[in-house]
């Protein structure tokens, strides 16, 4: 019997919202073709790293941006700096709508890197993502750093149900630039000392969003996992709203034009002092043999 690829399960979702998706008008004004509720399961054991084939994914992009999250920043300075461009939309566009002034995204994120009294007015993004993980403010005033306890319980206590960190944090969402759409990800070590993961997203960009959650995800479970000295297990990520923007359906419809190609794998080249001692240089991904990028635009 021949064994499914797993990158067939992303296609098996491009299908579903393509041929039985809600429209709807959403936030954005573009509109979406959506479903509610589906999971997909990746197995990390061997070495495997689902970064999708049937389309180029800019892997070390996406792992970047799991660095910076760790960080607990949220200007996109640092990002611009790595040649990160994935949070320049939204304030770019707070910064259009706030001046009237019609700059281009390269002049506004060419600013943001040579200016710093620039960045720290137009690139800021609220108490995003970093925020929540490393420095969530309780109503006592003291901050929680939920990827340190997370770390500490692997370590202690791994048959512990409540190894979990989020960013939904109610109070603060008003002043995020976009909140927290991967929203929770909760862990679980086997008997045998096997890291699992599922992410919980409440909503995804299927197209543009996905692949790049499949990667940072798989990032952060191998520098989780050693850490705890744990080995990788599986990454069960589960999606809540799950949507293709209306500029985005010829671009499915290609993808689903093309065959998967093997898996690459992922690994870390050496052991960090810590969760805050990684650099991208630190990830080897070996095998990796896509298929031609696919351009779409991202939805404000």
């Amino acid at each position: 019997m021949t064994r499914r690829h797993p990158e067939q399960q992303y296609l098996d979702l491009l299908s579903q919202v393509l041929e039985r998706g809600d429209e709807r008008l959403d936030r954005t004004g573009v509109g979406t073709r959506s479903i509610f509720g589906a999971m997909v399961r990746f197995d990390l054991s061997e070495g495997s790293a689902p970064i999708l084939t049937t389309k180029r994914v800019y892997w070390k992009t996406a792992v970047k941006e799991m660095l910076w999250f760790l960080t607990g920043g949220t200007n996109i300075q640092p990002l611009l700096r790595e040649n990160v461009r994935i949070w320049s939309d939204w304030p770019l566009d707070r910064y259009r709508r706030e001046t009237g002034e019609a700059i281009t995204q390269e002049d506004f994120e060419q600013r943001i890197v040579a200016d710093d009294a620039f960045a720290a007015r137009w690139g800021e993004l609220g108490p995003v993502y970093g925020k929540q993980w490393r420095r969530w403010l309780g109503a006592d005033g003291r901050e929680h750093d939920q990827i340190a306890t997370l770390i500490d319980t692997l370590r202690t206590n791994p048959a512990s149900r409540r190894m979990l960190f989020h960013g939904w944090n109610v109070p603060e969402l008003g002043a995020m630039a976009l909140p927290p759409c991967h929203m929770v990800y909760q862990y679980h070590v086997t008997s045998d000392g096997r890291l699992n993961c599922l992410l919980f997203q409440r909503s995804v960009d299927l197209l543009l969003g996905a692949p790049f959650n499949f990667v940072g995800a798989t990032a952060l479970q191998l520098m989780l996992a050693q850490q705890a000295d744990l080995r990788p297990g599986e990454l069960i990520w589960v999606g809540g709203d799950i949507h293709l923007y209306r500029n985005h359906l010829e671009q499915a419809h290609e993808q689903l034009r093309r065959e998967p190609r093997p898996f690459p794998t992922m690994r870390l080249v050496r052991r960090a002092a810590s969760i805050d001692d990684y650099r991208i240089a630190d990830f080897e991904v070996e095998g990796y043999s896509p298929q031609a990028a696919i351009k779409a635009e991202v939805a404000v």
